[in-house]
């Protein structure tokens, strides 16, 4: 920092080695006893350190004769070092001391933490729990290694000590936080570390117990404590302290309050985790009107609530009565009874595809601040999650459009404080504890009370009769009275008399309004009926997409328009409230008005074949986009050459990011368009589009529906004999399956498509599947038929130029030769491999490559390469998303670390590798990293917790069937000896 033409501060570090600087220029300390002078005088504040104090902080009780000489040699030559501000070091009385010069002030790291440290105390105090994490982290990264580092003397000694434990403590509390702000999967790697290099610290065991327990893990949280008995025993000759047995206790007990604390209002959480008030609430109408008898015993309902047991209730009537904008006004309203936020959900059921509650809570987990890698697979999971991480929270859940009682009961929160709001088209009386509210249409008072607030009173004084005759044809219901009014309210030549004659044609008929489903159809053919030729053609043929929304240029492309065109058609269908805008450049249809739309395009779309062509350019756009996505991920792979033509383009991309986000972000358009082009002249596109957006396979969030959508197309492909079609999906059930463990499944599609492929004459499923045969063979330990199905593989791989998987099949082969023992061929075939990728500028398989590479070098002892291979692999996993590659790269360093004597790193990564492999992988290779991860804390000493992750692990292997139990088995067997 500049203080003025050429004078920068004194800037001094003593958590670290002890270094000087002006400016960004460093000053010569000095030798270490010159330095260990300067630590002691920056240590005291700015206070007078006499001779003889000083002399004792140097040398202790064996001072040399010529101390004192000595002692004002090293202060001579410090003020020289200092030069331009030698003045800092000041004599006086006999002694010393270090201030600031002229009014400059200087800069300490240990003053600075000091600082950062209070700070953080005080917005702990103040309850902001994420600046305090914060604020710790900075005080924390001012430690340098070691502090005082390479001086001697009884002075340093102490104050290394003193600066140790003030590290450690500032460690525990923000691992303190990281527990309140709900990190706790994440705080197990940590702690885990921490307690192996402080094994008597009983706070960190006490942490790391916590942490366990909220992860799910009570038998290792127990198996810690019998550790830490054990080792307080032997050590030391005591019982464990007050605290961490009582922990102990409440562990065996489940107490529920353990469980994480809920978050406070300005507490987002960390960067990994943020704790969030969600506020997804959608924008009420400004123009609510009528439904006071509703709205007040709604309200009423959900403040009960507040300091009793959970509220739940359930509207029902048909559609278009407004439901929706009753439930919504009503949630807006009872805000301030959830201060710790409001949860939205459209479950979409009175569609053909309602949500699954799985998926549901996953985003819901996620928008309450759960990171990807906590999220649990599984429904009873998820909701056992949900419910815990709502635990003394205060949160309103509006859940819209429900199919039945089914659905919802998973997503209700079940703690007192919180509520749901249910809307659906079916009466929920299976729902236990429900308050049930039948919502029928609008009196007419209200229904022209609504009508002359959108219209205008003045448009509407003179016109009271036509106002009746207008609400009364459209039923009284809500929806159909905002569009009508709506469109009354953009023509502004138009009457009220106008429309109503409009709505007397006998094309509207009044007892078409009045009766269930049908007084829908009308309402929305009121709307429909007043489009312009190109709006009505839009509104059609969107309604075909079955994705829950499209963006603009999804859309452009079913409209075949270009998108500053089709902005403006959509953005006007928007204004007839017949299509909603989700978010900028994105549109999405009301499940009902959606099945209105097709039937109008069943009905009016002429010639037919305009609505195959529609959803044939929104398949083309997306193959398109997902082929110029996997050209960036994949370059050199043949997929894109070999996969059928498509006739409209995609987006372009910038780069790899980019791509990636727009793949994960469309997941569900993508796998839905798959869905519905099953027919026989889209099915092979739509196959194209699954193999090319395969990344979904291992993003966990997607893999289930992914492997369902295949399932889907293999139907279709079966029923109609396409082998061709058949064998491509079971290239991609093969992938999809491998990684989530199931290798006897996924061996049966990879033989089905190499038979279907070669009866095909398909170079690409007859080349892949070979190749897939191989991996999964290998992890069966089925060597010798590995090496010839990629013998195989390579063969086709080499004559379709597809010079990506031929490096693939390399590293495969490195593995199977690794495997039977030829470590120096297994190197040479993964360095082959990489190679091929450098050439062909794979970036993200040649991370794969650094793997293989990797544990050839593991096997050969050559550690240290083995580990910057592994490193470098999972910077490229971690950018690219792969969870699974990067679950499984934290696996194989934790080898590594094992294999060089470093139990508690290979403790951490074993950690990172279960958090990331969480419902991902598989159960076998759970088993495995478990395995790994018992041995190093059996290494550390923590061998309690050891058993516990093997007995887990001997479990999954015997339920799976796997040869490894034996290996295990003989782990948790004591030697005895004779």
């Amino acid at each position: 920092m500049d203080d003025g033409p050429g004078r920068e501060r004194l800037r001094f570090t003593v958590l670290g080695p002890v270094r000087a600087w002006r400016g960004a220029t460093p000053l010569a300390a000095g030798s270490p006893q010159q330095r260990a002078l300067l630590a002691a005088l920056l240590l005291r504040g700015g206070h007078t350190a006499t001779a003889p104090e000083l002399v004792d902080a140097l040398w202790g009780d064996e001072p040399p004769h010529a101390a004192l000489a000595a002692l004002r040699t090293y202060a001579s030559r410090l003020r020289k070092a200092l030069g331009a501000d030698a003045d800092a070091l000041v004599s006086e009385s006999g002694g010393y001391a270090i201030r600031p010069v002229n009014g400059r002030a200087l800069d300490l790291d240990h003053d600075l933490a000091e600082q950062y440290a209070a700070e953080a105390e005080k917005a702990r105090a103040a309850g902001d729990r994420r600046r305090a994490r914060e604020l710790l982290e900075s005080a924390l990264a001012l430690w340098d290694g070691e502090p005082l580092a390479g001086l001697a003397g009884p002075y340093a000694e102490t104050q290394r000590i003193r600066l140790d434990e003030w590290r450690l403590s500032l460690t525990e509390t923000r691992l303190e936080l990281i527990l309140d702000a709900g990190c706790h999967a994440d705080a197990v790697s940590e702690l885990t570390v921490l307690t192996a290099s402080h094994p008597l610290r009983e706070r960190l065991r006490e942490l790391l117990m916590l942490a366990l327990y909220r992860s799910g893990r009570q038998a290792e949280a127990l198996a810690v404590y019998a550790d830490t008995r054990r080792l307080l025993a032997d050590e030391l000759g005591v019982d464990p302290c007050a605290s961490l047995s009582d922990l102990h206790q409440r562990i065996l007990r489940a107490d529920t309050d353990l469980d994480a604390p809920p978050a406070t209002s300005d507490d987002p959480g960390s960067a990994d985790q943020v704790v969030m008030r969600p506020q997804q609430l959608p924008a009420t109408v400004a123009d609510f009107t009528g439904r006071t008898a509703f709205v007040a015993e709604l309200g009423a309902q959900l403040a009960t609530a507040e300091g009793s047991v959970m509220a739940v209730s359930a509207l029902t009537g048909i559609g278009g009565v407004g439901k929706t904008t009753l439930a919504v006004h009503v949630a807006h309203t009872a805000r301030e009874h959830f201060p710790d936020g409001q949860l939205y959900i459209d479950l979409q059921g009175a569609g053909h595809t309602p949500c699954e509650p799985e998926a549901v809570l996953g985003a819901f987990l996620r928008s309450l601040g759960t990171p990807d890698s906590s999220i649990p697979d599984g429904l009873e999971e998820r909701a056992a999650l949900y419910r815990s991480t709502l635990a003394g929270r205060r949160v309103l859940a509006l859940l819209d459009n429900a199919r039945d009682a089914a659905q919802i009961r998973p997503l209700l929160p079940g703690t007192e404080g919180s509520a749901a709001l249910i809307t659906s088209r079916a009466r929920m009386i299976d729902l236990a504890g429900a308050h049930l509210i039948d919502l029928d249409v609008m009196s007419p008072e209200e229904a022209m009370s609504l009508f002359t607030r959108i219209v205008g009173e003045e448009r509407v004084a003179s016109e009271r009769k036509a106002v009746m005759a207008v609400v009364g044809a459209c039923g009284f219901l809500p929806l159909a009275i905002r569009i009508a009014a709506s469109r009354l309210a953009a023509r502004r030549t138009w009457t009220v008399s106008n429309l109503a004659r409009k709505l007397a044609d006998e094309r509207r008929r009044l007892d078409e309004l009045r009766a269930g489903d049908l007084a829908v159809k009308a309402t929305f053919e009121l709307g429909y009926g007043q489009l312009e030729p190109q709006q009505a053609r839009a509104f059609r043929l969107l309604g075909l997409a079955d994705g829950p929304d499209i963006s603009l240029a999804a859309a452009a492309a079913m409209l075949d328009l270009d998108a500053d065109d089709a902005e403006e058609l959509l953005e006007s269908l928007v204004d007839t409230s017949l299509l909603e805008s989700a978010a900028p450049g994105r549109y999405r249809y009301h499940d009902l008005v959606r099945l209105y739309a097709r039937s109008c395009a069943e009905r009016d779309e002429q010639p037919p074949s305009e609505r195959t062509a529609a959803l044939s350019r929104l398949l083309d756009f997306y193959s398109a986009t997902a082929a110029n996505m996997y050209v960036l991920e994949r370059p050199g792979d043949r997929l894109v050459d070999h996969r059928e033509a498509t006739a409209y383009p995609g987006l372009e991309f910038a780069d790899r990011t980019t791509a990636l986000e727009w793949l994960f972000s469309e997941a569900g358009c993508l796998l839905a368009c798959a869905r519905q082009c099953g027919g026989s002249e889209t099915l092979r596109r739509a196959v194209d589009l699954l193999l090319l957006t395969k990344d979904l396979a291992e993003s966990g969030a997607d893999a289930l529906q992914y492997e369902q959508t295949n399932v889907s197309l293999l139907a279709a492909a079966q029923e109609i004999g396409d082998q061709h079609a058949q064998a491509r999906i079971h290239t991609a059930l093969t992938y999809s399956r491998t990684l989530s463990g199931r290798l006897n499944e996924a061996d049966e599609n990879a033989k089905a498509a190499m038979l279907l492929g070669v009866a095909a004459e398909d170079p690409f499923s007859s080349s892949y599947a070979p190749n897939d045969r191989a991996i999964i063979a290998n992890s069966q330990h089925r060597h010798a038929d590995a090496e010839a199905y990629l013998r195989q593989a390579l063969i086709a791989f080499r004559e379709d130029r597809n010079w990506q998987s031929e490096a693939s099949a390399l590293c495969n082969l490195s593995r199977v030769h690794l495997d039977t023992g030829r470590v120096d061929s297994a190197i040479q075939l993964a360095e082959e491999g990489i190679a091929i990728y450098r050439r062909v500028g794979a970036k993200r398989r040649l991370a794969n490559g650094m793997y293989a590479l990797a544990l050839a070098y593991t096997q050969a002892n050559r550690l240290t390469e083995a580990t910057e291979q592994l490193r470098a692999a999972l910077a490229i996993f971690q950018d690219s998303r792969q969870r699974f590659w990067e679950g499984m790269t934290n696996f194989r360093l934790a080898e590594v670390d094992l294999a060089a004597r470093r139990p508690a790193a290979a403790a951490n990564h074993a950690e990172q590798a279960l958090a990331a492999l969480r419902g991902i992988g598989g159960e076998a290779r759970r088993a495995g990293v478990l395995t790994t991860l018992g041995r190093a804390l059996n290494d550390i000493g923590h061998t309690d917790r050891a058993r516990v992750c093997w007995q887990e692990a001997l479990a999954i292997f015997e339920r799976v069937g796997s040869p490894e139990s034996t290996a295990v088995q003989a782990l948790l067997t004591p030697v005895v000896v004779a």
